[in-house]
């Protein structure tokens, strides 16, 4: 039985999807706690309301982000987690929490990396012209926005798409493929090879979302994701 810890700043959609997935497909895992780093994150409720134990670590009371890493590390540290998911948690890490939970905490970031790591991911695809993106679960390393790639997943991008059209479609994909790499991860089937990702035994690591029956393909696809 592993135990996961999740770590969100706001409403944690993936965390959600996470939570669900765990229940309802009975995970060898018990998702530990859900801990933010702001305390009105309103995931902290769903966490709750599902007997999921909550803990906030509020980053506006330590002037560094050093001492705000040490303390989220020690309550981290406090459910023995074999893996730290990062789900919609809106802080850069420092260099000695990341080596910490080095091989051991996944994180997915909205768009194909290494194409267009940081913020606003979806208008930066706009900007450049591109006809597909999407997300990324991946192990964090101290390179923010990189590291070994788990799972990707992409939709095109339509005429006419704006930043926050094209943020839902990619959603919807995000909540396929990282309940589906964690529970890879849970199951023991994740090698880590350098930056190479192994899965054993193998089978699709991506999801392609057309714009003919997005509903279908999101649930056709992610069964072999």
């Amino acid at each position: 039985m592993k135990n996961l810890v999740i770590l969100i700043s706001g409403r944690g959609s993936n965390m959600e999807a996470i939570v669900r997935a765990c229940a309802h497909d009975a995970w060898p895992a018990k998702i530990a706690a859900v801990i933010a780093n702001r305390p009105d994150a309103a995931g902290l409720a769903f966490a709750a309301s599902h007997g999921i134990a909550t803990a906030v670590v509020d980053h506006r009371q330590y002037p560094e982000r050093a001492a705000f890493d040490a303390a989220l590390a020690q309550t981290i540290d406090g459910y023995a987690p074999d893996l730290v998911v990062l789900a919609g948690f809106m802080r850069v890490l420092t260099e000695g929490f990341v080596d910490h939970y080095s091989g051991r905490m996944l994180n997915i970031h909205p768009s194909l990396l290494p194409s267009f790591p940081g913020l606003k991911t979806h208008q930066q695809a706009l900007d450049a012209g591109c006809r597909v993106h999407g997300a990324t679960v991946h192990f964090v390393t101290s390179r923010l926005d990189h590291g070994p790639i788990v799972a990707q997943s992409a939709v095109p991008v339509r005429a006419g798409d704006d930043a926050a059209a094209l943020a839902a479609r990619v959603l919807a994909t995000e909540h396929v493929i990282y309940p589906r790499a964690v529970r890879w991860f849970v199951e023991g089937r994740v090698t880590l090879d350098g930056a190479h990702v192994t899965l054993t035994p193998p089978e699709p690591q991506w999801l392609f979302l057309d714009d003919t029956n997005a509903h279908a393909n999101t649930q056709t696809a992610g069964e072999g994701v």
